[in-house]
């Protein structure tokens, strides 16, 4: 290597030097600006804490009410405004409410398919802790339980909880009045239901004039669901023959995917479509 090369090569290492030195420098100073920045954020952050305390006590002393008891009050506002807030961004979703002079007023409302179901009204005092003060939820709704768990915490989600209880139990219930109402020819035997309509128990058959009779057993373990979890269907009386086990097997998969009345409108349809077929049969024998 000549003088020259090793010059340049001197040269290229002094510049390397000078660059990790300016990355350093630039380093340090980045990090003596962050702990700066760190401190002057900890020292707003305590100077808006003293200032809003010593707003407290002025207004304490102006109104002749106690500086922790503003702060409370300054809380239950702001509950009062979240509450205000939950109800606008959720009025299209079948929650409402208003205003009252103890806190707010909320009407739950139900709907399926189209079809309004019905309304709940819960009355929440806003105080400290807030609380129920009158409701119109079914005794068999967890309403003391959700409560407990979310009210305190998470308004929102409280809410959401229950507005999901009341919906699922009132299209349950919706489809059991329609299976009574409008298919009852299919049905041999009461339906039977318990209170919450999350199991259900019925004889049918697929047809009005069909012979085979099918019991079913509707499970919701699922209380927010509208379609059940599980479903038992066995036929009464005769032992299944191939043909009735495909049709057993079907109905399982039809109450599983399907709302209750829509599964009897799909065997009205077939019982119809076989009794055209029985007509145009002995017409041709004819």
């Amino acid at each position: 290597m000549g003088p020259v090369s090793v010059l340049a090569h001197l040269e290229r290492l002094e510049t390397q030097m000078n660059e990790s030195r300016r990355k350093l420098k630039e380093q340090d100073e980045e990090l003596d600006l962050k702990t700066r920045i760190k401190k002057m954020t900890l020292l707003r952050d305590k100077l808006r804490a003293e200032v809003k305390q010593r707003r407290s006590k002025v207004r304490a002393t102006l109104t002749g009410v106690e500086p922790h008891q503003t702060l409370e009050q300054e809380a239950l506002e702001r509950k009062r405004k979240l509450l205000k807030a939950i109800l606008q961004a959720y009025r299209f979703t079948g929650l409402s409410g208003k205003l009252t002079s103890r806190g707010v007023c909320i009407c739950i409302s139900t709907a399926f398919e189209g079809n309004l179901l019905e309304s709940y009204f819960v009355d929440i005092v806003i105080q400290k802790p807030l609380r129920i003060h009158h409701h119109s939820v079914p005794a068999w709704i967890p309403l003391e339980a959700l409560s407990a768990k979310y009210l305190q915490t998470n308004i929102r989600l409280f809410l959401f909880r229950l507005h999901e209880l009341l919906n699922a139990y009132s299209r349950r219930k919706y489809q059991a009045d329609q299976l009574q109402n409008d298919f009852s020819a299919f049905l041999a035997g009461p339906l039977q239901r318990n209170s919450l309509c999350n199991l259900l128990v019925f004889t049918y058959k697929v047809g009005p004039e069909s012979p085979s009779l099918f019991c079913a057993r509707l499970m919701y373990k699922d209380l927010t669901a509208s379609l059940p979890t599980a479903v038992t269907i066995t036929q009464v009386g005769n032992v299944l023959s191939p043909t009735g086990e495909q049709q057993r097997a079907a109905h399982e998969s039809l109450f599983q995917t399907q709302p209750l009345h829509r599964v009897f409108a799909t065997f009205t349809r077939e019982a119809t479509c076989e009794h055209d077929l029985l007509e145009v049969s002995r017409d041709t024998l004819k």
